[in-house]
């Protein structure tokens, strides 16, 4: 018989995906590009990601700020999101320091960690998934517009 082991059906699946790894870069690129047109207008609200200098990166996520005193949480919109079936995660960062695993443990601190906390407290994540279209790129701009219509002024 054959011996096959979980560890060489994955490999057989990722070598057969990267047959297609320059059309999925393509495609999450793309979708990066139509989201960015989508929340530039709301930059009064988000603080939009961008590629460091000289770079060309293959998006995992399109991270999303929101800047100080928008009129609500980051938990509301992700709420919202979800019942309208648009995925969202949190960054997988922020200020580990207030990760549970950090208390009673040894550690240095350099600066005030303010940009972490803002991570921690205002920053999520949609997907850039290649099997997104248009369309669903313009469901999420569709989706801000009427989260935010029934919201203060902007």
């Amino acid at each position: 018989g054959y011996n096959l082991k979980i560890t060489d059906m994955q490999a057989a699946v990722g070598l057969a995906q990267m047959d297609h790894l320059e059309d999925f870069i393509a495609a999450r690129r793309r979708n990066f590009d139509l989201l960015t047109q989508v929340f530039r207008e709301f930059e009064d609200v988000f603080i939009l990601p961008e590629a460091t200098p000289n770079s060309e990166p293959s998006w995992f996520g399109y991270p999303l700020t929101l800047r100080e005193n928008v009129g609500f949480q980051r938990e509301e919109l992700t709420q919202y999101f979800d019942e309208m079936k648009i995925g969202t995660r949190l960054l997988f960062g922020g200020n580990l320091l207030r990760q549970p695993y950090m208390k009673g443990r040894n550690y240095r601190v350099v600066g005030d960690l303010t940009n972490a906390d803002i991570v921690t407290e205002r920053t999520f994540w949609i997907g850039v998934f290649p099997g997104l279209d248009a369309s669903h790129i313009e469901y999420v701009g569709d989706t801000v517009r009427a989260f935010l219509a029934n919201r203060p002024s902007r």
